[in-house]
């Protein structure tokens, strides 16, 4: 290699105001300025395509720059800080082909001739989230494949595509967490520009986007302690590596790092938003969290566009989407595990592990449609601690329910989704509850057409790494004691094998196969988002909706409205069979003029089921186990149909049944 930092091919860039991200390779209509934050560097080299070096000037706060005239997009480069044997990637760079130890690529975000210019984006309210990985989507596992599935989503009702985290990561397949370059959108499902292309596409069919990002950790393969060790603090602990050092000595470019990394995906991408990994996990103590900090660089990158921002968090913190005024983050939405959790254990009837505080009772399904969160501060005895804080003031849309997602697919120890461990009628029940409640919904992919695909943790490492991850996940499932059995845990997938991330491939075949699957779904959210009971998305605070328990197997939400043919009455039981002769419930009575009439119900034959029944709500009536029901009010046409036979003889005639008693 040849030093030519002092020939004319290269000089001190313009001023760092006309770029759009303070780090990384920039393209002008002159050429292309490169920054990096390496504070723990004296000198830092620029080489371009392997053989031009130049050295970059140094400046404040431990950056480093430099303006190449005359290199255009596609330019490959690297780093290195004296020893040009030992060439590192951009920490921001924008795609690497040949993986993360390859070369680093100059992109040109500008040149994508975007056509969602009509496009405002996307808000809270009235969302319906479907949760994807694109490896696994499709059988090709790439964004072109993907954005040719989109139409079947939008056609059955998804306005809202969450996709698994895309950043670069070490080896051929993974989950997308472990991370290594959070900027550079990963060559294993396409260039840069497919991404791009995969967002204009769901924007034209109506649908949103938002990214999943992990912010917590990097993953293994990781260099950031080349550029400096200040990346990392030992402060703080996590699960899952070494801990991002937000807050300690010299932490602004990490913050910056971070920070603008949200934003990037916003603006250069056009993302609707994101949803942070296992907020919890970033520490930090300053005076603005960085999660608001994410929030706020994120919102500005969208400008008028409206984006949605939602947090993974696992202390149940309600302060993420309490307002910045109150003390809050500003975020938008949390994914609930207690609604999760309680829904399984209503499907299964097991309750054992992280499942352990959920009886999966009506009473917990009431609440959670009514308030979110189940534990908002109270004892919880998993952790012999309290779990939560106050929430019972937040909108139903600051909650995401979900009946899977991947982790609690891949939780499951051999990869099975929920509609493996239950009845499909059960499964219909609790998918309506789901669906017709008043939280945000979210469907894991392949779940709208019951796919047999198992979806299990799968990372692609070898050697020790490998090893670690094999008990990793072995001691993570064992708090699950049937997991415990050996003969199970031999024939267990393994997560480093090539087979497992195959096997985890949706088959789309059983679109066609499993129509009824789908119908069901297409129409519920299609119930959801005409019906303006449900579409409301009623708040209980409010007295918009309220609900009772009938069983402990069973239980109705009464959805209110000023005009009573618009209310309704979801009725649910995931038990056995419920004779009613009366219900001594006023969520139960009609409006008045009216009397209740079957809308829908979970067991017609379309989907199925095993058939659908005529109800007289006048008379003694059956609820069915492991039903569903929407009911609506229908006014009077005759006089109300009441009983022909006197009363004295239908009185005696219950006496008969109940025996004399006294």
């Amino acid at each position: 290699m040849h030093d030519h930092s002092s020939s004319k091919n290269s000089k001190p860039m313009p001023p760092i105001s006309n770029r759009r991200l303070p780090i990384g390779a920039e393209v002008d209509a002159d050429g292309v300025s490169f920054r990096l934050w390496a504070p723990a560097r004296e000198r830092c080299f620029l080489v371009i395509e392997g053989n031009s070096e130049h050295e970059m000037m140094a400046e404040d706060s431990g950056y480093f720059w430099l303006y190449v005239p005359g290199l255009t997009a596609g330019a490959r480069y690297q780093f290195h800080f004296g020893d040009a044997s030992d060439l590192l990637a951009d920490p921001a760079s924008r795609f690497q082909p040949d993986g993360p130890s390859g070369s680093s690529v100059v992109v040109d975000p500008t040149r994508y001739p975007w056509n969602d210019h009509d496009w405002q984006g996307m808000s809270a309210f009235g969302t319906t989230l479907y949760e994807m990985h694109i490896g696994t989507f499709t059988r090709d596992g790439s964004f072109a494949s993907a954005r040719e599935k989109l139409a079947k989503l939008r056609m059955i009702g998804i306005n809202c595509l969450e996709v698994m985290p895309i950043n670069e990561f070490e080896g051929e397949f993974g989950w997308g967490y472990d991370g290594t370059l959070l900027y550079a959108p990963t060559r294993l499902y396409g260039p840069p520009d497919d991404v791009r292309a995969f967002v204009d596409e769901a924007h034209r069919l109506g649908m949103g986007v938002i990214l999943d990002v992990v912010y917590n950790h990097f993953g293994s393969g990781e260099r950031f302690c080349e550029f400096t060790p200040e990346y990392f603090t030992e402060r703080y602990s996590n699960e899952w590596g070494k801990s991002i050092n937000f807050d300690g000595p010299n932490s602004r470019g990490v913050r910056e790092y971070v920070a603008k990394n949200a934003a990037y995906w916003i603006d250069e991408f056009h993302f609707d938003g994101l949803r942070i990994d296992a907020t919890q996990a970033l520490f930090d103590s300053s005076r603005e969290h960085i999660v608001t900090l994410i929030a706020r660089e994120a919102r500005a990158a969208a400008g008028q566009r409206q984006i949605y921002l939602v947090s993974e968090n696992e202390p149940q913190q309600t302060s993420m989407v309490r307002p910045v005024e109150v003390g809050g983050h500003g975020l938008d939405a949390l994914w609930n595990d207690d609604f999760h959790r309680s829904a399984t254990v209503a499907l299964t009837g097991r309750s054992e592990a992280y499942y352990h505080d959920h009886r999966g009772s009506a009473q917990e399904l009431v609440s959670a449609a009514k308030y979110g969160y189940l534990f908002q501060g109270q004892r919880y005895d998993w952790q012999d601690r309290p779990r939560g804080t106050p929430g019972l003031d937040l909108e139903p849309w600051h909650f995401i329910h979900f009946l899977q997602n991947h982790d609690q697919v891949a939780n499951s120890g051999t990869g099975a989704r929920i509609g493996h461990m239950t009845s499909p009628a059960r499964l219909r029940a609790l998918t309506a509850l789901q669906l017709l409640g008043p939280q945000t919904p979210m469907l894991f992919q392949g779940q709208e057409f019951g796919s047999s695909s198992p979806f299990y943790y799968f990372a692609d490492h070898d050697g020790e790494i490998a090893d670690i991850v094999r008990q990793g996940r072995r001691d993570f499932i064992s708090q699950f004691p049937n997991l415990r059995d050996e003969k199970l845990v031999e024939h267990m997938a393994d997560p480093c094998a090539r087979a497992t991330f195959d096997e985890a491939k949706l088959d789309w075949a059983e679109w066609e196969r499993n129509a009824a699957i789908v119908r069901f779904h297409r129409d519920l959210l299609h119930l959801r988002q005409t019906d303006k009971a449900f579409s409301r998305q009623a708040c209980a605070r409010d007295g918009q909706m309220d609900g009772s328990i009938l069983s402990s197997t069973a239980l109705l939400l009464r959805f209110f409205a000023e005009k009573p043919s618009d209310e309704r009455l979801l009725l649910i039981n995931f038990g056995n069979d419920i004779v009613v002769d009366s219900l001594p419930d006023p969520l139960f009575a009609p409006p008045g003029g009216h009397h209740w009439h079957l809308s829908w119900s979970s067991e017609e034959a379309a989907y199925g089921g095993s058939g659908r029944r005529c109800y007289d709500f006048h008379k003694p009536w059956v609820l069915n186990g492991d039903i569903a029901l929407v009911l609506a009010p229908a006014k009077f046409q005759n006089q109300q149909n009441v009983s022909t036979m006197p009363l004295e003889e239908w009185q005696a005639g219950i006496s008969r049944v109940g025996g004399s008693g006294t």
